[in-house]
């Protein structure tokens, strides 16, 4: 799978709140961090690091990402996004390295 197609599957993954495939599509070994706590986030190392962090997120979730851009360079994805729910809405930017075809780094940043 390119990059530009794990990346949507990726994304699908988050907008139908699939946990499970989410992982599927990340190395065993996946970092993530998180927008919170400020000013830095939390670093996660592992599928079960990340899979706790992302449970709540996915539980909660109700609304929907919009990709606005997405910049691909080799295994480096650079997208901008926009979360919207019933009442509002957030801004921010996922920079996602790849690694034999599935996601090895998402980092997390949001406006406001």
């Amino acid at each position: 799978m390119d990059v530009r197609a794990l990346i949507s599957a990726f994304n699908d993954a988050w907008n139908g709140h699939d946990l499970k495939h989410a992982l599927e599509l990340c190395t065993a070994d996946v970092v993530f961090e998180s927008t919170n706590p400020a000013p830095d986030g939390r670093r996660f190392e592992g599928r079960d690091e990340v899979r706790e962090a992302w449970r709540p997120v996915f539980e909660q979730l109700e609304g929907r990402f919009d990709i606005e851009e997405l910049t691909v360079a080799e295994d480096l994805a650079v997208q901008r996004w926009r979360y919207d729910w019933g009442s509002g809405h957030v801004r921010g930017v996922d920079v996602i390295r790849v690694r034999d075809g599935r996601v090895a780094e998402k980092l997390s940043y949001v406006k406001g």
